[in-house]
């Protein structure tokens, strides 16, 4: 409980109502037509009709009465008033809630990548930090970089962040402080990228800086359709980056948890190839990674 002292001042209509600490920074003079809407005791105070004015600067609350009663009469009652919103809002402003954000840890195929899943969704598109000096704009992958040494690669997408490590440490040593850590950082509200985010229809138009040709075009979509959902699910991202026609070979861009992953050549050979076979078998008979 705040502690509130009472101190009658010159004027009998006005009485002091004195905290300990200071309220706020500046001073407020507020009426019956003041905008009261986030300051809860005024509108606590505001309930007693004999109440005309609330003045709150430094570390005091003063009240304007009207003549109709007497401050022996009403005193104690709006001290523990004042005492009581103090304590719900120290700063005499609302006190927004904060949003609860869940974190929760989701293994991916690739035993050096850990995908973090937030309760909401963190941006449209996705960002990937293959290094630490690749994280300026990023400020969420600045701080994981900042915090652990053992962070080789941070790749944020829609609703999760996955993150790779070196091989100084294994995953169950570190999953708990990493989850706690991601989820503290958004919690309070830290910035997740300052840079402008891939789109997911066509993430490597500014790599090979053109747009696709139809075929390329009808192998992304089936790629999109069929191969995307399951491979982000994992915390990763397969792109159509090169076609050689001549070949019928397409090459795939894997960024997130499949840029590196020890499994990722048997899943393009015996996934992506065959879907791509089975679906465009005039365009596709090889697929290969041009990373990872």
């Amino acid at each position: 409980m705040r502690t509130i002292l009472i101190e009658p001042t010159e004027n009998p209509k006005v009485m002091k109502f004195v905290a300990d600490y200071n309220l706020i920074p500046g001073s407020l003079e507020l009426d019956r037509d003041s905008d009261i809407s986030e300051i809860p005791l005024a509108q606590e105070l505001f309930n007693y009709p004999f109440v005309e004015r609330v003045f709150i600067t430094a570390n005091f609350v003063a009240i304007a009465k009207q003549d109709t009663v007497e401050w022996e009469h009403v005193v104690d009652s709006l001290k523990n008033v004042i005492e009581d919103e103090l304590l719900a809002n120290p700063r005499i402003y609302l006190q927004k809630k904060k949003e609860m954000i869940e974190i929760y840890a989701e293994m991916t195929p690739n035993p050096n990548a850990m995908k973090f899943v937030a309760s909401k969704m963190l941006m449209e598109g996705f960002v990937e930090v293959k290094s630490r000096n690749e994280a300026e704009g990023v400020p969420l992958a600045q701080a994981i970089f900042t915090e652990f040494d053992f962070a080789k690669e941070v790749f944020i997408s829609d609703n999760f962040v996955a993150v790779t490590r070196d091989n100084s440490v294994e995953w169950h040593q570190v999953m708990m402080a990493v989850r706690g850590y991601i989820a503290e950082y958004l919690q309070s509200g830290g910035v997740i990228s300052n840079i402008e985010s891939q789109r997911h229809e066509n993430p490597v138009e500014k790599i090979i800086n053109r747009d696709y040709t139809d075929d390329e075009q009808k192998i992304s979509d089936i790629l999109n359709e069929y191969v995307a959902p399951a491979v982000e699910n994992d915390g990763g991202k397969i792109s159509l980056m090169e076609y050689d026609a001549a070949n019928k070979t397409a090459k795939m861009l894997l960024q997130g948890a499949c840029s590196g992953c020890p499994s990722s050549t048997a899943t393009l050979k015996g996934g992506i190839e065959n879907i791509l076979k089975q679906f465009v078998p005039e365009l596709v008979e090889r697929v290969e990674a041009v990373n990872g």
